[in-house]
């Protein structure tokens, strides 16, 4: 009798599969929360699979901070016209102006924790029971404590200390009134599978992931993108530079890195030598040793 082995990333791609279906059977009304990066790009095509031939069947959810890069916001309107299903935005503009929350002040400022009202403010207004994230357990320490689906209580908030278990993959969804789960179908995934997969299905990508010349400023240890955001400092200069990204936030915290990647095999084959996590170009998470974690305990992505 012959025997049938899976591909890895045939192995990963199912076990993804597998999750948001069981999302789809277990919860009212789920979405997929998206950036536009890479991650939830990958999230979005996985859900097409896993729904084929309907339309994904459920939305899509973006916080807009309005410090996104613009390559980034028309990626996301591209497709979502392209797939044909509902757009949900969260303005973190509107929540500022409101009174929700208070913009930060000084050079290092930014909007990446104010996005934690505004998601909150949009799940709960939208009766969203679950929302679905592309965070992988490689990226960071605290996303490696997630579960597949790792509980919320009633004011949204994550206590690594407290999620179910998940033996055999047997995902318990059930929630008291007020609460809610987030789902991580590709926790398992490597910055490498996502490449290697996404090269595999030729999945269309933001060309920013691309090196390509920008103009720049060297701090925190890393490229940041000139924009109409970025304040310079007196002894900060711009300089052009052929970059990539290696991961997609608001464009004045999201760091480059000096690359000639400019197609995915590049990509992939660069990534194989890389010794340092895809976040640790992101000004936000070297606040402190336990940034992230604390965002996610007040209910991050």
């Amino acid at each position: 009798m012959s025997k049938y082995y899976l591909n890895y990333l045939d192995e990963l791609e199912s076990e993804a599969i597998y999750i948001l279906r069981e999302v789809w059977a277990q919860f009212q009304n789920p979405v997929i929360l998206f950036s536009g990066g890479k991650d939830s790009i990958l999230i979005t095509h996985l859900a097409r699979k896993a729904f084929y031939p309907a339309k994904i069947p459920f939305p899509l959810m973006h916080v807009d901070t309005g410090h996104n890069f613009p390559e980034t916001i028309q990626f996301r309107d591209d497709l979502i016209k392209e797939l044909g299903v509902p757009l949900i935005v969260g303005s973190v503009q509107e929540s500022i102006d409101s009174g929700r929350v208070a913009e930060e002040k000084g050079k290092n400022a930014t909007r990446n924790a104010l996005q934690i009202t505004t998601l909150l403010d949009a799940l709960e207004s939208n009766k969203v029971d679950c929302a679905i994230g592309g965070g992988r357990r490689d990226e960071e320490k605290a996303r490696a404590k997630e579960r597949f689906f790792s509980h919320r209580d009633d004011f949204g908030q994550w206590d690594p200390k407290n999620q179910r278990p998940e033996l055999w993959n047997l995902l318990n969804g059930k929630y008291f009134e007020g609460e809610h789960f987030r789902a991580f179908p590709i926790s398992n995934w490597t910055e490498m599978d996502v490449w290697n997969y996404i090269k595999r299905e030729n999945i269309q990508i933001p060309s920013l992931y691309l090196a390509h010349q920008r103009q720049v400023v060297w701090r925190s240890d890393t490229w940041i993108p000139v924009s109409e955001h970025l304040k310079l400092e007196e002894n900060e200069k711009i300089e052009t530079k052929k970059i990539r990204f290696r991961t997609l936030g608001d464009i004045t915290i999201t760091g480059g890195i000096e690359s000639d990647a400019d197609t995915l095999e590049k990509i992939a084959e660069e990534v194989s030598a890389m010794r340092m996590t895809e976040r640790g170009n992101r000004s936000d998470d070297k606040r402190s040793e336990t940034a992230m974690e604390d965002r996610k305990k007040q209910g991050y992505f």
